[in-house]
């Protein structure tokens, strides 16, 4: 076995050798020349591994094996690679995730009622763990600095069906401007080089080089320190990235420990992993930064990580409060629930959902646009977010309220009435795609879709017949619906 066989660059091969020998470069490569297991991560709010292990068997012929590891994970083989666009995935029953990248929210452990930070949050797999973890509980934060990755974020956190979480767009190193010695926990799972996931994503192998990761450095300090600064005294930090170099782990958190009042937690990870470097040549590091993990990638078969708990000892000098410019430029207010009675009133007549159940959330008004979020949220400064919570409705020009989809779904157990169940692959694919399904068997009014035991949305019917108000956003999803 030879690195040029295996198209792994010398930089790269190199550095990894600096690491662990000759003979871990060549496992290395060999991993590398390999195709990605394939694991999804069940969302327990929504099933259970059990249950859609049956499914994927029954409806799809997937073979998958129940992680007896890692929880509600499954190991899963589809011969079709469709796993990404079976409906049970457009409707969040599991989010498609690495093995490796499910630890970090695991170590964090973040629980029910707890203040949560997710720093750099996009695509959304570990804030989306964060929130099942949190039963969908607390206040949960997930920042995002690329405004076109807001979309995705925001897409996978609604097909879940959470209402814990609200969405920053900023850059994370300057969060601490405002929020100060305010959260319990903080992920911070921060941008890198990537050596630990070149098996899935090979461009990394034509770019990287030591500099490149130098270059990183300096951006991650920055946002694990802000993270220290945001974090209460005697909260948790949990710093991971998905890369193999000591100047993005260990150098780092040396730092860190050198300047700051922090303390390194002892951590048990549920798949095989190496104690991190406190030691390098003759470069001797904190040996706190022993209690950190790393995730060699040819030993488990998938993405290649560092983990490190932290726990903050003592205060840390913050910049003063409110620093940061607001920048939307509609109002955003609660809105109580004596000001929603009408629109409570409407959705029960509609839909037949007790007023108690609505009333189990806050609410959130901008523009004509309502917004929903759990009972124990905290953070009361709105103008902030990008969006707090899901849709719950639009108020039309006459006052009344048009049921969302996002609604729909999270209310589906306690809809009773107003049903359009369909019957055919093809009107749920009109329905999909956005189209009018001509009828007349319906009265004129606001409606739910149901295929196949799923609830897919709302439609109102017209004398033109079912209007989908399936959201546009996912309009152009590819669905496999024939099953």
């Amino acid at each position: 076995m030879n690195r040029d066989s295996l198209d792994i660059s010398n930089k790269v091969f190199d550095y990894i050798t600096k690491l662990y020998g000759n003979i871990g470069a060549e496992k290395y490569s060999g991993y590398c020349s390999l195709e990605p297991q394939r694991y999804l991560r069940v969302n327990s709010l929504k099933t259970t591994p059990e249950k859609l292990q049956q499914i994927l068997r029954e409806r799809y012929n997937c073979i998958s094996i129940i992680s007896d590891t890692v929880p509600n994970t499954l190991l899963i083989e589809d011969k079709n690679n469709l796993t990404s666009i079976y409906p049970e995935h457009v409707l969040g029953d599991y989010y498609l995730q690495s093995l490796s990248s499910m630890i970090p929210p695991l170590i964090l452990a973040p629980k029910a009622g707890e203040r949560v930070l997710d720093i750099c949050a996009a695509p959304g797999s570990k804030t989306t763990q964060l929130g099942e973890l949190m039963n969908n509980k607390g206040t949960l934060i997930a920042n995002e600095v690329a405004v076109d990755r807001i979309k995705i974020l925001a897409y996978n956190l609604d097909r879940m069906n959470f209402t814990n979480h609200g969405v920053l767009n900023f850059k994370g190193e300057i969060l601490s401007k405002y929020f100060n010695n305010w959260f319990d926990k903080i992920l911070v799972d921060v941008p890198c080089s990537g050596l630990g996931i070149i098996q899935k994503k090979g461009e990394i192998n034509r770019w990287w080089s030591i500099e490149k990761a130098n270059n990183l450095s300096d951006l991650q300090y920055r946002l694990l320190l802000a993270a220290l600064k945001m974090l209460k005294v005697g909260g948790k930090i949990v710093y991971s990235t998905c890369t193999l170099t000591l100047e993005e782990n260990e150098f780092i958190i040396d730092k860190i420990l050198k300047k700051f009042p922090v303390e390194v937690q002892d951590i048990s990870l549920p798949i095989p992993s190496h104690n991190a470097f406190d030691k390098f040549g003759e470069t001797q590091l904190d040996e706190q930064i022993k209690k950190g993990k790393r995730i060699i990638p040819w030993e488990v078969n998938s993405e290649g990580f560092f983990i490190i708990k932290l726990k903050k000892t003592g205060e840390i000098d913050s910049p003063i409060e409110n620093k940061i410019n607001f920048r939307f430029e509609n109002k955003v207010e609660y809105i109580s629930h004596r000001e929603m009675e009408n629109h409570f009133n409407q959705v029960n007549e509609m839909f037949g959902i007790e007023k108690d159940e609505l009333k189990k959330f806050k609410y959130i008004k901008k523009s004509y646009d309502i917004f929903f979020v759990n009972d124990d949220w905290e953070e009361n400064h709105l103008e902030l977010f990008h969006r707090i919570g899901t849709k719950f409705g639009q108020i039309e020009k006459r006052g009344n309220l048009i049921f969302h989809t996002n609604a729909a779904q999270i209310f589906q157990k306690e809809i009773k009435k107003s049903i359009i169940e369909f019957d055919s692959v093809e009107q749920i694919k009109k329905y999909i795609s956005g189209s009018t399904i001509r009828t007349d068997k319906y009265k004129r009014g606001q409606y739910v879709v149901k295929y196949k035991d799923n609830f897919w949305g709302t439609a109102i019917v017209t004398e033109e017949g079912i209007k989908s108000r399936y959201p546009r956003s996912r309009r152009t999803q590819n669905i496999l619906l024939d099953f």
